[in-house]
């Protein structure tokens, strides 16, 4: 096996010719410095793939090629090698059998790694083969989740019982706990999570993320922990520490692996102690048709109509987490390039944008969503973006400033666009006023991917074609589950939008108190309406989500 070289393997086997090989031979004696193995020179070169180097070793050496992405990861494997030798040679252990230790790597020849990694587990290796950059990506992930394991565990286990006479100076250096936080978050954001739950109970702390709108437990502590954990995510995000009894709302930056990250964090007392979420605000989220701010040709065509509007207000809509105040940030984003004035008030700012002027809610010093708008509108401005119309009084200044020469944006919980005017209504603002305030209205919602890794394509059910109104024979998607989705099937998510321009007739019927079914019956015969149950029958016929996915979205249309 010593005496084999790359360049004749790959050359015996057809994928580069003997003039190929000299190139890349004289490449490498022309650069001396270079610590590329030749294989790396033969791919730069654009000679072969990492793929076609990766089937000729495995033919030559009769050895295994897998697929890590459909592979459960043994975590006791996993750290029996050290990540510094793991990242050095590219090698992940992944499963031990008794004295067998199963070890995926990219380069068969590494005879100095292989024996290093030999001896110090004085295990018996299986040697199998994996793309370069994919073992690179399972070692980030897989020792995340060990040592963020293994900070909590220590944590956990360090927090003595009385936690209770501990000093906030004392939490505030506890090293282990301080350790564990950093860890969770730091797993938390590998994961991809949205938000982080600790929550307490009797006999012991589940932590749990949120990952593509669904929630996984990721571990499970000594209830001991809970005291002291807590207080030092209170710390960090300048809340009172020694208030246990009541809710309590803060926010705190950090910087996870090069990049910033604001969290915001609720605190709500529970009957076995203080449970916390931590939801992680990305500032650079990535998104389906960037350019379109997330929507498809259609929608992006009418939303382009309503904001030509000259003024009046703009509502996203949707539930907690839908993506509402992402979408108004990409619009702000290129608005700010024009020649105008916006200024917003949110609670909290989740990303700080550049050429914006931006206010924070802050209650308990008196400002509030209406002190702050009435505020706002003595600053001469363009553009107003409201975090959220919560009350009547918000709704009501924002329509003011809407009628008189003031784009408003804002957004409201509603289940579908059409919604927002009977909500405006609720909120006591007349009928008239909606009618000449408003502008369009966007309703989003959010629907889990078919995870590239695992999908596979099957016959849809009767049930499934009965609900979709296809015929039977229809060929969809779904994922098997792999442990790059964390078995669930499915990986990130994709916008659904139903767009509403308010046009004339829409501004007539809604004065003339018109119910909803009749302003949607008038838009679909116009050819200017598609639903969001619509968008999603959509969506799972061109292979982008799941029918399970189609019937969350078709619950909000009964």
């Amino acid at each position: 096996m010593r005496n084999i070289r790359l360049g004749e393997v790959l050359k015996e086997y057809g994928y580069i010719t003997e003039e190929q090989i000299e190139q890349g031979l004289q490449w490498q004696k022309d650069n001396p410095d270079t610590k590329k193995r030749f294989g790396e020179i033969l791919v730069d070169l654009g000679f072969v793939s990492d793929d076609n180097v990766l089937e000729a070793m495995a033919r030559k050496l009769n050895m295994e090629i897998v697929d890590l992405d459909r592979i459960t990861l043994d975590m006791k494997a996993v750290e029996m090698i050290p990540k510094h030798l793991a990242e050095r040679y590219n090698m992940l252990a992944y499963q031990a059998d008794g004295m067998d230790l199963t070890v995926a790597i990219d380069d068969p020849l590494n005879f100095y790694g292989i024996e290093d990694i030999r001896q110090l587990t004085e295990m018996n290796l299986i040697l199998v083969l994996a793309p370069k950059e994919r073992i690179r990506r399972a070692i980030v992930q897989a020792y995340s989740e060990v040592t963020a394991r293994n900070a909590l565990k220590r944590a956990s286990e360090s927090a003595a019982p009385p936690v209770e006479e501990t000093g906030v100076e004392e939490i505030g250096v506890d090293a282990p706990v301080v350790d564990a936080l950093n860890k969770l978050l730091i797993h938390g954001y590998n994961m991809g999570a949205s938000d982080i739950h600790i929550e307490p109970f009797e006999e012991y702390v589940d932590v749990r993320v949120r990952v593509d709108g669904v929630m996984t437990e990721t571990a499970r502590l000594a209830s001991s922990i809970q005291l002291p954990l807590i207080a030092r995510i209170k710390i960090m995000s300048d809340m009172d520490i020694a208030e246990r009894r009541l809710p309590q709302d803060g926010h705190f930056k950090a910087t996870i692996e090069g990049k910033d990250i604001n969290a915001r964090v609720s605190i709500i007392p529970t009957v076995y102690g203080e449970k916390a979420v931590i939801r992680f605000l990305f500032a650079d989220i990535a998104v389906d048709h960037q350019g379109q701010f997330g929507m498809n040709d259609a929608n992006y065509g009418k939303f382009r109509k309503i904001l030509g509007a000259p003024n009046g207000m703009i509502y996203i809509t949707g539930p907690t987490g839908s993506g509402k105040t992402t979408t108004l940030y990409m619009v702000l984003d290129e608005m700010v390039t024009l020649p105008i004035n916006i200024s917003t008030i949110e609670d909290p700012v989740e990303r700080n944008l550049t050429g914006i002027n931006q206010m924070q809610v802050n209650n308990t010093a008196g400002l509030t969503f209406e002190r702050g708008l009435r505020a706002l509108l003595r600053q001469d401005p363009d553009v107003i973006m409201i975090g959220e119309t919560r009350d009547a009084e918000t709704a009501s200044i924002a329509v003011r400033a809407a009628i008189t020469g003031h784009v408003v944006f804002s957004t409201i919980h509603t289940n579908d666009a059409l919604s927002a005017i009977v909500r405006l209504e609720d909120m006591e603002i007349p009928p008239y006023m909606v009618a000449s305030s408003l502008a369009g209205v966007v309703a989003q919602r959010l629907v889990r991917k078919v995870c590239p890794h695992c999908s596979e394509e099957y016959t849809a059910t009767e049930e499934e074609c009965a609900a979709l109104g296809v015929e039977a024979g229809t060929k969809l998607k779904r994922g098997k589950g792999c442990p790059v989705c964390n078995q669930s099937g499915y990986r990130g998510r994709t916008a659904l939008h139903e767009v509403v321009v308010i046009d004339r007739t829409i501004r007539r019927m809604i004065t003339e108190g018109a119910s909803q079914a009749d302003m949607e019956e008038y838009l679909r015969e116009a050819g200017l309406f598609t639903s969001l149950q619509e968008e999603a029958r959509e969506c799972v016929l061109e292979g982008i989500t799941t029918v399970e996915e189609y019937h969350k979205i078709a619950r909000y249309a009964e």
